[in-house]
């Protein structure tokens, strides 16, 4: 789902006035909102499941990319020899 944040830009004053609307717009849209002050963004509110969602796929993306380097340098090894490092041979 694709941020929009001139749809969801709130004033930080906003978050103490009604807060229950940005918690249920997060929660109902999937989409984070923006909260500002002085018209420069200071926070960013989002719902624990995408929040969530976001952190796997980051941690995901970040081994993909560890392996993908190893592979590159060299550092890999057989399935035969991780099974038996592993202790499962």
């Amino acid at each position: 789902m694709e941020t929009r944040f001139s749809e969801e830009v709130v004033p930080l004053t906003d978050l103490g006035t009604n807060p229950g609307w940005i918690v249920r717009h997060t929660a109902e849209t999937g989409r984070p909102v923006l909260l500002t002050r002085r018209g420069r963004g200071v926070a960013v509110v989002q719902s624990v499941a995408e929040y969530e969602s976001a952190a796997e796929e980051s941690a995901f993306m970040r081994a993909v990319i560890s392996g993908l380097a190893d592979i590159v340098a060299g550092r890999e090894v057989s399935l035969r020899e991780a099974k038996t490092h592993l202790g499962l041979e």
